[in-house]
């Protein structure tokens, strides 16, 4: 079945949904599951009849100029509407074939975010807040809902942890991309030299999961519960709510403090615990796929080392595709970080396009 075939193949099962809805369907979950494939297959079908629509009219204004008796004026008002299919041919053409890719399952899921300093003591642990509130930022400029779950502070300004629930509207599909290792090259406020010290922080986004993507059997787990404590170990609660889970087989241990409830800081933890062994299992389907690949914008591996952040220059480079921004000030109140993310996600779908030998 060649490319045209497919395409008409996929519009007549558009067509032959549009009649199941229009006639009386008397289960509700029938109804439901038809309408989500009706509204999901919508805008791949309106392309496809647009770009078949254009090839009509290009079929139709080439016989046209072969007509010898054609005016001049008529003619070259022809040639002008065919100069205009011939540019908006590819362009349909290449917008069907993404609609067309396989789509990511995760893409529409909320995520959790998690940051972590990494090497360069108390400036990582500085440069960690500032990512996370560069995200924060960037959430509120996208309309999501951006929920602090837990926060390890270092009191004096930086974390060395944080992990945070994001829900809304393509999440994960926008920030999939920002887990890897973000390196920071700026003078520290405490530097009386005035040197330049270069520090890092991770970052891993991961599809949040509801209990039936992922099943966990409580025998698995094993539960801890202790005090809270806060900066410098002194304690902050005086009940045992704090909550410390380790799953036996893997190895994942998660800890969840911020919270006067044990019941809640429980069921914070087995979310991030959810999470994490799921991204585990779409790491492992990943890097196969990745084996068959020509190319692809990062594993979301944390050691990574994806994005610079050079605060002298106020320049932000992208690694994975040599993006470089001078708009530092920007990014980091995340006002311009779509300038990155977008150009992330363009060059994931072209490589995608070439896995299948379509671009």
């Amino acid at each position: 079945m060649n490319f045209d075939e497919k395409l008409a193949q996929l519009l007549r099962h558009y067509e032959d949904l549009r009649e199941k809805l229009s006639s009386v369907v008397e289960n509700p979950s029938e109804f439901a599951k038809l309408s989500k494939e009706y509204s999901d297959l919508t805008p791949v079908a309106e392309k496809i009849m647009e770009w078949q629509l254009l090839n009509r009219d290009h079929k139709n204004l080439e016989e046209l100029l072969k007509d010898p008796s054609l005016d001049k004026e008529l003619k070259d008002m022809a040639c002008d509407d065919l100069q205009s299919i011939h540019e908006k041919l590819p362009k349909r053409l290449h917008e069907i074939k993404l609609l067309l890719l396989p789509k990511d399952v995760d893409d529409d899921k909320n995520a959790i975010l998690e940051v972590r300093a990494g090497t360069g003591g108390e400036e990582a642990a500085l440069f960690a807040a500032d990512l996370l509130r560069m995200y924060q930022r960037y959430a509120e400029i996208q309309g999501w809902k951006f929920e602090l779950m837990h926060e390890s502070d270092t009191g004096l300004g930086g974390i060395k942890e944080a992990s945070a629930s994001i829900s809304g509207k393509g999440v994960f599909a926008k920030l999939k991309f920002e887990s890897g290792v973000h390196r920071v090259q700026r003078i520290p406020a405490t530097e009386a030299g005035g040197r330049i010290h270069t520090s890092a922080a991770t970052v891993a986004v991961l599809p949040e999961v509801e209990e039936v993507d992922i099943h966990i059997e409580e025998k698995d787990l094993r539960i801890d519960v202790f005090r809270s404590s806060g900066p410098g170990g002194q304690s902050v609660n005086t009940t045992d709510s704090a909550v410390r889970i380790t799953h036996l087989p893997s190895g994942v241990v998660v800890q969840q403090q911020d919270e006067k409830s044990q019941h809640k800081n429980k069921e914070k933890a087995l979310k991030i615990l959810r999470a994490r062994l799921y991204e585990h299992q779409r790491a492992e389907r990943d890097a196969e796929r990745a084996a068959h690949r020509k190319s692809q914008i990062g594993s979301g591996d944390r050691s990574e080392r994806i994005r610079t952040y050079n605060f002298p220059q106020g320049r932000v480079t992208d690694h994975r595709i040599n993006l470089t921004l001078y708009k530092l000030d920007r990014v980091m109140d995340g006002s311009a970080l779509d300038e990155i993310i977008q150009p992330l996600i363009s060059e994931n779908q072209a490589a995608r396009l070439a896995d299948v030998g379509e671009a």
